[in-house]
């Protein structure tokens, strides 16, 4: 039966004209995002104006408001009748515009046509600003992964400086960080019961500022003082144990209130939602999207949305807790599953979109096979502050079982319409080598891999060993390199015996907190011993609340407290990257003198046996 053709409302409107058209004489909240509007539950300004409408609420979207001119964008809905939300879009806005040696990047996968230019730098901050200076009045909201990553101080790389929280820079009232639907959900019902928002403090996962003596009573059971911004600025050391304490407190399934003082202020972090139960994650992805770009692009492709319109997302978080990695810090280390019925669903509605030829390309997640896995017992979960669930080996309470997961592939190619899928997301590879004490988990790891590697790729697995060198993999919180060699015999072996055509693409880093140009050398001589050529790679950027970045930023590891090397200069940072192009003739005369200038000159026989 073909699908019904959609009408213009049947977005969230963008304009006064598409507000007009519903009937609409004011509106309750105003989305700014950074991001083109794509209604599509990948994308978190779609599924923050779905929720808000799912409460009853009236909701506009302003995608991309032209920041440089004279402010038609920021003033054209008016004043909502509750607040302001605003949002950099899915990206940091800072990672988006700058590669790892702050080059500005030549596109912006976010935006119709690529274009680079359509958001500012910081864009949390600028729309913030310039909401603050139109309606001072107005309640204004943060969300999405650049406010969230921001909201204690914090290490920026841009500016090579300590950042207050974006509270302090903004001016806003109230930042939301992880994913937002819980709190959102109860602001939105406090608001609307009558509160004013200077007087809702007790909403888990959200945080304010406000006078050092006018500090709320703590709701919540625990409460942790962090070094003040101020003493962070004049010690580092004091930065890196902030950043364990955040940190921690992130990990925890019933965590602490964090204040820290800045200025003559007290910043306010209340602990987070607990992981979100299964009907409440369905009820997220199951609200009406049309899973399309706005009408308004018409004609033009929004290189995101192309990669992601025919994937599906299953679970949320990543109990992984690799050190370079945001995703804990945004979206929390337990695992948040969708049910098997809201997968199909979504599947079916894929199949009935225009374009779709048969393929699911990804069904994946965070980590693509961490589908509702979680502790054993729970109550060993209560007490856990670990960032990791596999490192440095698998835990003991985890519950590594993928039956569920294979239940989830034979079902979805087993729906009408769909030939094949794909895992696209990154597979922890550490989990399906593991050998439980239960027969039934590691039959199931078996069946999985070769499940996956007999049907769901599409030519090329992509894995994330990320080094070589024990020392680096171990600060980076990764598995030991001999687990990546154990898997590509694996793999290869099931390769050669299904006659299947399919490369193993592994991801690797350079300059990352640790790694020595030695080391480097190191992984260009195993890796090329291993016949790859590398093109999945890249050079270490911090970004803002990781336990990487605070290494680069402090020079200790904020757990030993520990001195690490890190490479800042663009020569070092250069000089390691370089040992990825081995194979580049130009690169060769390089490498060779900075092999004998460290002094390896037995490197330069594995790299160039040839001579």
């Amino acid at each position: 039966m073909a699908n019904k053709p959609h009408q213009l409302t049947d977005w969230l409107p963008t304009t006064k004209k598409e507000t007009d058209l519903r009937g609409w004489d004011y509106v309750d909240v105003v989305l700014f995002s950074g991001d083109a509007y794509v209604d599509h539950p990948s994308f978190g300004t779609a599924v923050i104006g779905r929720l808000l409408e799912s409460e009853g609420l009236r909701v506009a979207i302003v995608p991309q408001p032209n920041w440089r001119d004279d402010l038609r964008d920021f003033r054209k809905m008016g004043v909502p009748r509750l607040f302001f939300a605003i949002t950099a879009g899915v990206m940091d806005s800072m990672i988006n515009h700058y590669t790892a040696n702050k080059r500005l990047r030549s596109n912006d996968a976010y935006t119709p046509d690529g274009r680079p230019d359509m958001r500012p730098d910081r864009a949390v901050t600028v729309y913030s600003r310039i909401l603050r200076e139109l309606f001072p009045d107005v309640p204004v909201v943060l969300g999405g992964v650049e406010a969230s990553l921001r909201r204690v101080t914090h290490y920026d790389y841009w500016d090579d400086r300590l950042h207050k929280t974006i509270l302090a820079d903004t001016g806003a009232d109230l930042l939301i960080y992880g994913m937002g639907e819980q709190p959102l959900r109860k602001l939105a019902e406090e608001m609307c019961g009558g509160k004013k928002i200077d007087e809702i403090v007790g909403i888990p996962q959200t945080a304010f500022l406000r006078p050092a003596k006018e500090v709320p009573r703590n709701p919540f059971q625990e409460e942790v003082l962090l070094y003040s911004h101020e003493e962070c600025l004049q010690d580092k050391l004091k930065q890196a144990k902030n950043f364990r304490l955040v940190e921690e407190q992130s990990n925890r399934l019933s965590a602490a209130r964090i204040l820290q003082a800045v200025d003559d202020q007290m910043l306010v972090v209340n602990p987070p939602f607990p992981p979100m139960n299964e009907a409440e994650i369905d009820a997220s992805f199951d609200l009406p999207y049309t899973r399309l770009p706005h009408p308004k692009y018409k004609g033009k492709d929004i290189p995101a949305f192309e990669m992601i319109q025919f994937s599906v997302n299953l679970h949320r978080g990543c109990f992984g807790g690799c050190a370079f990695c945001t995703i804990s810090a945004h979206q929390g280390k337990f695992i948040a599953s969708r049910s098997k019925k809201s997968i199909l669903s979504e599947v079916r509605k894929i199949t009935e979109m225009p374009g779709f030829k048969g393929y699911i390309s990804d069904l994946g997640g965070p980590s693509a096979n961490m589908y509702r896995m979680q502790g054993k017992d729970l109550t060993i979960c209560g007490k856990c502050k670990k960032p990791s669930c596999i490192f440095p080996k698998v835990c003991f309470n985890l519950d590594t079982d993928h039956t569920a997961l294979l239940d989830i592939y034979r079902s979805v190619d087993a729906l009408p319409g769909v030939k094949k899928s794909f895992v696209g997301s990154g597979i922890r590879y550490d989990m399906l080598l593991h050998s439980s004490n239960d027969r039934q988990t590691n039959e199931s790891t078996q069946a999985y891999l070769s499940e996956l590697i007999q049907h769901h790729v599409s030519g090329r697995l992509k894995v994330a060993p990320e080094h070589t060198s024990e020392t680096t993999l171990h600060i980076m919180r990764k598995p030991s390199f001999s687990l990546f060699r154990q898997f590509k015999q694996i793999f290869d072996d099931l390769n050669e015996k299904e006659k299947l055509n399919q490369q193993l693409i592994p991801y690797f880093i350079s300059s990352h907190p640790g790694c020595t140009e030695e080391e480097m050398a190191e992984l260009a001589a195993i890796t090329r011993n291993m016949h790859f050529k590398l093109e999945q790679i890249q050079d270490f950027t911090p970004s803002p609340m990781t336990l990487a970045t605070e290494i680069y930023y402090t020079g200790f590891h904020p757990y030993t407290l520990e001195r690490v090397y890190t490479a800042k200069t663009k020569e070092q940072k250069n000089a390691q990257r370089q040992f990825f192009f081995w194979y580049d003739q130009q690169a060769k005369k390089d490498i060779i003198g900075n092999l004998k200038r460290i002094n390896r000159p037995d490197l330069i026989k594995k790299l160039y046996p040839q001579g």
